[in-house]
């Protein structure tokens, strides 16, 4: 069988089954659609990479289920040239989601290793964020900011205020809260003092990382 057609008929698998789960947003469904996951993901995994689980990547993370990726993308209600913050830039598979649903993308890593990695496959597949770096994700990116959405792809122990500072008014930020499980959340900037937040339940995600815990 042509690889490819193998992977393609596959990915149409996965969006059958984030479909039966509740995801109705066409684009989110179609970004997911274009990106080969496999890439993202060790070899070892790459059978597996179109079901609906998560796999452990370079650092000690994860690749998040493609559930909790179509998800989290679908709270944003991201416009194409909408400029986007993600805290975690991981294997990149997120990072890729979100610019080919046309987010201009800047993302920010704490691994060194998956920094590398990323920009690899980015290369690889020909798509590119508008900016990406190694750095701490607490701190977001105030140079560029204020951001349209802000996604964070690891789990805060808290609410990491500075980043909602770097969120636009009527900008919304989607935030897994918690040490061992999270719960995740939108907050949706009303003024510059008021937030709106939303609840939408549990997940799992590895730890947001914190300054000692940097890894060169």
């Amino acid at each position: 069988m042509n690889e490819s057609f193998k992977y393609k008929g596959k990915r149409n698998q996965l969006i059958q089954i984030l479909k039966a789960k509740g995801i109705e947003d066409e684009r989110v469904l179609s970004a997911i659609n274009k990106i080969p996951r496999h890439l993202f993901i060790d070899s070892a995994f790459e059978n597996h990479a179109y079901e609906d689980k998560a796999f452990p990547i370079a650092a000690g993370q994860t690749i998040s289920h493609p559930y909790t990726v179509a998800f989290q993308t679908q709270l944003l209600h991201i416009n194409p040239g909408e400029k986007i913050l993600e805290i975690g830039t991981g294997s990149g598979y997120q990072t890729a989601v979100l610019v080919a649903m046309g987010a201009e993308v800047y993302t920010i890593e704490r691994q060194k290793a998956l920094v590398d990695f990323s920009r690899e496959i980015f290369e690889k597949i020909k798509i590119s964020p508008k900016y990406q770096t190694f750095g701490d994700g607490y701190k977001g990116l105030p140079t560029f900011a204020p951001f349209d959405k802000i996604i964070v792809t690891a789990g805060a122990p808290e609410l990491p205020k500075k980043l909602l500072g770097q969120l636009k008014i009527g900008g919304i930020a989607v935030i897994p809260i918690g040490i061992q499980n999270q719960k995740m959340y939108t907050f949706l900037r009303i003024t510059e003092s008021r937030y709106e937040q939303m609840n939408f339940g549990n997940y799992k995600f590895v730890p947001m990382l914190n300054n000692k815990d940097i890894i060169d």
